[in-house]
């Protein structure tokens, strides 16, 4: 086997991936592109490109190792993800010179569909230096499962499914492990970014017996008081009050523009358009989000939407124009209201985690003690493409003639549509009813799903995930592609240095008022 023609084949692959996730959204280029296909059963779910011939099997059913098999040979590669798998092995393998071949031609091809007209920054990988060696070779080797049960201490399983759900989230996990915040060196008190580190430690420890996660709870009481206690709490809830938690006891933590890792990793931005009906003049306002509850219901109605629910039903519902009444709003270039101002939602900015939550529980006429669960099944996809549902989106659909409307296939958004793509991660459900319910979690660890109950964690499926239609409650994806500016020093390096040159000022006047000290007592002396 030729390594240069595997290389160039794992080229092609990367290409060709990237221009299938942008041309998703138009039919007439997706015809034009064509799609790998099993060669036994002619199905394209999760195809795989065997490296020795022109083969491509599926995985689900187990054609591309029945190829492997029969013709002896070795390794085939995911077309969607660039993974190589080793039959001999029976397992994926890791090649440097490949995953950086796949990468650079994903980058080439986003930047061809795109029409970047400035280079990106170029692609270096890491090598350690000097100082990162020394430190390399006297690490002790620590297993990265993370795959660990918690203790429930009392009605506090929705603090448990919350807590799987952090544990995997890339963006928390790399802040945590990467040393970002080390207990030992904190001063504060009652900080939850401490017993957070403290989480990913012990989940990633050589223990694998359930943990308890005793201080996270005490803190988490001292912090609010609505959460304290052994009663039943909502698990959204306690997310956002968690979340709040964290943003203020973090680094980089500001109250304009902060850089700190929850509103670097949930924070978007929610767009909000206001046309008048009298004179057609449109106010736009832009408003920070964290996560995005969705309605189950038709607003003004007693029963369930009368389709089948999905996310995306929702998001349409979510971004779709609402009127307002007569005294909601007065126009500030006519001065006057109107019965037909309308109000539409989209997504100016998309964060790099998405945080969905199906409003499940409603109180009718204002009566919390008259609380019911909804039970209607939503399905929710692995993947999906917010693309439809931003501002610029439905500017775009606007200018084409179709009114903005979040289901128009035909239209394109600018940039690749890589850009938009997300996919799940963890799901947090809720099972039984209000008074009585039991919080799960499902969540993706290293390709592979499992559930967790409290401290019972058994292996599970993408399948299983999406089956959970009638007691998903919270729904967390995550970009594929990560946005980033090149040739700019990222922003916590930046907070990091400028809190270096703040330290080192008040050591120096530390010193100064020490020495200033020092003086006056030899004065005192000798006068």
């Amino acid at each position: 086997m030729d390594r240069q023609e595997v290389l160039e084949k794992v080229r092609a692959l990367g290409s060709w991936n990237t221009r299938r996730l942008h041309y998703a959204s138009s039919p007439s280029k997706r015809r034009k592109l064509s799609i790998p296909i099993c060669g036994a059963c002619q199905s394209t779910l999760r195809p795989f490109a065997c490296l020795h011939c022109s083969f491509f099997g599926c995985w689900p059913e187990g054609h591309i190792k029945e190829h492997l098999e029969e013709t002896g040979h070795n390794f085939c590669v995911d077309v969607k993800t660039g993974f190589i798998y080793c039959n001999a092995c029976s397992d994926f393998v890791y090649d440097s010179a490949a995953a950086r071949t796949f990468a650079i031609a994903a980058f080439s091809a986003e930047d061809i569909i795109g029409g970047r007209k400035k280079s990106r920054q170029p692609f270096e990988p890491w090598k350690p230096n000097q100082k990162e060696t020394v430190i390399l070779e006297t690490a002790i080797s620590m297993p990265c499962q993370a795959r660990r049960g918690l203790l429930n201490l009392g009605n506090t399983c929705f603090m448990n499914a919350i807590l799987q759900s952090f544990i995997v989230n890339p963006l928390l996990r790399d802040y945590f492990l990467s040393d970002k915040h080390n207990h030992l060196l904190c001063k504060n008190k009652d900080c939850t970014c401490c017993e957070m580190d403290k989480l990913f430690s012990e989940m990633y420890s050589e223990n694998a017996t359930p943990y308890g996660p005793a201080s996270f709870l005490a803190t988490t009481w001292r912090a609010s008081a609505e959460l304290s206690g052994y009663a039943q709490q909502d698990a959204h809830e306690f997310f956002m009050a968690a979340l709040n938690h964290i943003h203020s006891t973090s680094r980089g933590s500001t109250k304009l523009s902060c850089i700190c890792i929850i509103h670097s990793t949930f924070a978007g931005l929610l767009q909000s358009d206001v046309k008048c009906g009298r004179c057609s003049n449109v106010t736009t306002a832009s408003d920070p989000m964290l996560d995005i509850s969705l309605e189950l219901q038709d607003k003004g109605s007693g029963g369930h939407a009368g389709h089948e629910l999905t996310l995306a039903s929702c998001l349409r519902r979510f971004t779709q124009p609402e009127k307002l009444g007569p005294n909601e709003y007065s126009c500030a270039k006519c001065g006057k209201t109107s019965h037909d101002t309308n109000k539409r939602l989209s997504l100016r900015k998309l964060p790099p985690v998405l945080s969905f939550q199906f409003k499940r529980f409603e109180h009718k006429s204002g009566d919390k003690t008259a609380a019911q669960k909804i039970e209607a099944p939503v399905r929710f996809p692995s993947n999906i493409n917010m693309a439809p549902y931003t501002s610029l989106g439905m500017a775009v659909r606007e200018q084409e003639g179709n009114n903005g409307a979040p289901d128009s296939a035909s239209s394109s958004v600018p940039g690749p549509g890589s850009m938009y793509e997300y996919e799940l991660f963890a799901v947090v459900c809720h099972e039984g009813q209000i008074n009585n319910g039991h919080y799960t979690c499902f969540a993706r660890s290293q390709d592979e799903w499992y559930r967790f109950d409290d401290d019972k964690m058994s292996h599970s499926s993408l399948r299983a995930c999406l089956n959970s239609l009638s007691q998903a409650y919270m729904c967390f994806y995550v970009k594929k592609h990560l946005d980033y500016k090149p040739y700019v020093t990222p922003s916590y390096k930046v907070a990091r240095e400028a809190e270096a040159v703040k330290e080192k000022q008040r050591e120096r006047e530390k010193e100064a008022a020490r020495m200033r000290e020092v003086e006056d007592a030899l004065l005192a002396t000798v006068y």
